[in-house]
């Protein structure tokens, strides 16, 4: 089946977004999707559903699952899969672009990995700013919702490609403007407890 430019594209956007929040999720959805042939995928992908493939993107999601619900742990994990998420975001972007040209397809690997590092960075950073909440549900439930997203947008873009391209488009920037909102929420207390550190200190200098 010959696949159009826009489709793949429309395809690695969505597939890239997912994979910036959970590559685990995504590459298995795609797998099993593959394995199964419940929907056409672009021949550059039938490698995804190797049986090894899928067993070990499945065991690495049950790790994930619960790696990234743990407060504290989940800043940890989510820096240490930088170094997963883009690149294999981008070789799935590599592989979806195959029957492309060359060049096309040099520059949809790009596409992939850079929409799949500002979705992971996004993700990143809202932890980063949810972690100090004393309470661990709403870790859990960003973390379920994460997966929930990586599953249902990489199935829905096998299907309707441009209309998931969009969700993740504007699931993305949502994840921008919400970090960056968190990260001031955070950061005015602690700018006022810095500031207040050093007038304690003169009071205690200056004290009777």
């Amino acid at each position: 089946m010959q696949f159009q430019a826009a489709n793949i594209t429309a395809l690695i956007v969505a597939a890239s977004f997912a994979g910036g929040l959970n590559i685990y999720a995504t590459v298995l959805t795609l797998g099993v999707l593959a394995r199964t042939h419940w929907v056409a995928l672009p021949p550059g992908l039938e490698g995804i559903g190797a049986t090894w493939v899928i067993v070990t993107c499945g065991i690495l999601f049950v790790v994930e699952f619960f790696a990234d619900k743990v407060p504290g742990f989940d800043v940890i994990w989510n820096g240490l899969q930088t170094v997963v998420r883009i690149p294999v975001a981008g070789l799935v972007a590599y592989h979806a672009s195959a029957q492309l040209s060359p060049s096309m397809q040099i520059l949809a690997t790009a596409i992939g990995a850079g929409i799949a590092l500002a979705s992971h960075s996004s993700k990143t950073l809202v932890r980063t700013a949810v972690t100090p909440s004393p309470e661990p549900i709403s870790n859990i439930a960003l973390s379920s919702t994460e997966d929930v997203l990586a599953i249902g947008i990489t199935w829905f873009a096998t299907s309707h490609p441009f209309i998931a391209g969009g969700m993740a488009i504007c699931l993305l920037l949502a994840g921008f403007f919400m970090a960056r909102a968190l990260l001031k929420a955070v950061q005015k207390p602690l700018k006022k407890i810095f500031r207040a550190d050093p007038q304690a200190e003169s009071s205690a200098k200056h004290g009777p």
